[in-house]
Formats: C-alpha cells, sequence, structure tokens
C-alpha cells in the first residue's frame, strides 16, 4: 500500500505546566511551565497515524514555511489556558506538476485551509488520483469536489457549507460528516463511538480518524467497516494528552 498525503502541516507544542494562583496586577492565572512537548501536526500528523497504522509507503507533500500552535495546558487538569498560532497563513503553494498520481494506491488531502491549496488545486488532485480522500476546511465547491471518493468534514463545516448553496443529494454517496461524541454520518446512516470513555484531549483525533479510514478503506472497500474502524481508533487517541497517534 503506498499512499500519498497532501495539505497543510504544523508543529503542534503542548507546554505542560502548573496554574495555582492568580497575577496580583490583575485577574490573570500565573503559569508555571514544567515541560514541553512537540509533534507534527496536521498533515503531519495524518501521515505518523499511517504509519503507525502499519502502512510503509507513505509521502507527504506540504507546505516549507513554518506554521507553529502552541498551547499552554494545565497539567493536572489538562485544561488548556492558551493557545497561540504562529505563521498561520502560507504564501508558498502546491506544484502539481511534481506529481506522478499514477504510483499511489491513494491520496489523502488534509485541507486546514492554510493557504497551501487552492481550489483549483483540490480539483486536479481528486481528478487525477485513483482514490482520493479530503478532509478540508473550504466551503464544499462542485467543482472542486466532485472527483472526490470521500469527502469528510465536521457538522458545522458542513452548515457552513448548506449556507453556500450545497445539497446533501449532491454529495450523499462520498459526504461524511463526524458529530464528534455523536459519532458521524454517511449516506443518512449514523455510526456511533464509544462514550464511555474519558475524553482528555481531542487535539488530532480528525488526523486519526481519516489515517484510519483510509487504511481500511483500502483493504475492504467497505464503507461501514472503514467508518467503525476509524471510529474505534479516533476513540483511541482522545483518552490520551496532546497530539497522538493509534
Amino acid at each position: 500500500m503506498k499512499i500519498l498525503v497532501i495539505g497543510d502541516s504544523c508543529t503542534d507544542v503542548f507546554v505542560y505546566g502548573r496554574c495555582t494562583r492568580l497575577c496580583p496586577e490583575g485577574p490573570i492565572p500565573v503559569f508555571e511551565p514544567s515541560k514541553t512537548i512537540t509533534n507534527d501536526g496536521m498533515a503531519g500528523n495524518v501521515v505518523n497515524n499511517l504509519r503507525k497504522l502499519g502502512v510503509e509507503k507513505v509521502e507527504l507533500i506540504t507546505n516549507y514555511e513554518q506554521i507553529t500552535k502552541t498551547r499552554y495546558v494545565e497539567e493536572k487538569s489538562n485544561q488548556m489556558l492558551l493557545r497561540i498560532d504562529s505563521n498561520d497563513k502560507v504564501g508558498n503553494t502546491f506544484d502539481i506538476k511534481r506529481v506522478d498520481f499514477d504510483s499511489y494506491d491513494a491520496v489523502i488531502v488534509a485541507d486546514y485551509d492554510k493557504g497551501y491549496l487552492t481550489y483549483d488545486n483540490i480539483h486536479e488532485i481528486g481528478k487525477q488520483s485513483k482514490f482520493s480522500f479530503i478532509d478540508t476546511k473550504k466551503v464544499v465547491n462542485v467543482k472542486s469536489f466532485e472527483h472526490y471518493t470521500f469527502v469528510k468534514m465536521n457538522e458545522v463545516e458542513w452548515d457552513i457549507c448548506k449556507e453556500h448553496g450545497a445539497k446533501f443529494e449532491d454529495w450523499k454517496e462520498k459526504l461524511i460528516v463526524t458529530l464528534g461524541d455523536k459519532g458521524c454520518t454517511y449516506n443518512k446512516k449514523r455510526y456511533s463511538v464509544d462514550n464511555t470513555v474519558e475524553v482528555r484531549d481531542l487535539s488530532g483525533a480528525g488526523d486519526t480518524w481519516m489515517a484510519s479510514f483510509v487504511y481500511k478503506f483500502i483493504q475492504s472497500k467497505d464503507v461501514g467497516d472503514s467508518i467503525n474502524y476509524a471510529n474505534s481508533n479516533a476513540t483511541i487517541v482522545v483518552q490520551k494528552k496532546g497530539v497522538t497517534t493509534v
């Protein structure tokens, strides 16, 4: 199995520490950092999850300009106090001429809408790929997404798309809408998740879901089994702190 991941990537930084008092100059928590953990984020996290699942041949095409998301987290409660995003938009863009799409079993587009991928890029990637999967923050555009095997987004993102004229009947065979602790829906069927587990951190769970779904679908071609597998793996990572893999 050989998979290509294309999209925006970042460095996720988690600064853990204590917060036991307020600043005397004002009602602001005083944070005492104790440790820092750094991970690949966004498209980079999709790649790491695929490798953990056992996909030996995974390649990433992404922005070279550095995006950094720094989260300050109170360690005992795992409560995030502040997140700082540095260089949140990139200037360099994807060059499709460099890619031989026939050499990949599947292509995953992890589009966080940071500037690396345009609508035209997305359209051509879907058109030239054998199997194409996209997790996108962009508003659904019929031309740009028409060739994709599956399009994944959360409930809020899909609602925005509907406000811009997207129609479910046009997308029901390819649209997967994630619903958080309610699972997800595909073609009017809801797939539930285990809500008995303790959720510690949602960071990166969508990346795990997408990597798991694609991995399973390429093997089985069964949408239901692939969704259940992805739901199960996402449930595992939300029980851990920070951005983690399966």
